[in-house]
């Protein structure tokens, strides 16, 4: 079973930088489809990207459409470990982040992850 911990997140000024980092023990990751979600108070869950695993798309990566262009997903196998690279943030990315692994197709839909990491905040603020 893979453990999943987020970290990276923090308070950043509107049209700053963060890099958030999914480390994975237990199991490599290189078989997991990987999804970074975000929920903020008072709305539902939200797929923001994901990258597929080695074996079944090769590192195929999918944002959605109010991150594209400013977020970018990436793996780095030899650290096991998942980055999302959020530039040019916005107030309304504020919400906790969290990622996930799937052993399945994954994309953005939550339902298809099987394991959790416990969230890192990001605060988008002047």
């Amino acid at each position: 079973q893979v453990q999943l911990v987020e970290s990276g997140g923090g308070l950043v000024q509107p049209g700053g930088s963060l890099r958030l980092s999914c480390a994975a023990s237990g199991e490599t990751l290189e078989h997991y489809a990987i999804g970074w979600f975000r929920q903020a108070p008072g709305k539902e869950r939200e797929g923001v990207s994901s990258i597929s695993s080695i074996s079944s798309g090769d590192g195929d990566t999918y944002y959605a459409d109010s991150v594209k262009g400013r977020f970018t997903i990436s793996r780095d196998n030899a650290k096991n470990t998942v980055y999302l690279q959020m530039n040019s943030l916005e107030p309304d990315d504020t919400a906790v982040y969290s990622c996930a692994a799937s052993l399945g197709i994954g994309k953005l839909d939550f339902s298809w992850y099987d394991y959790w990491g416990q969230g890192t905040q990001v605060t988008v603020s002047s």
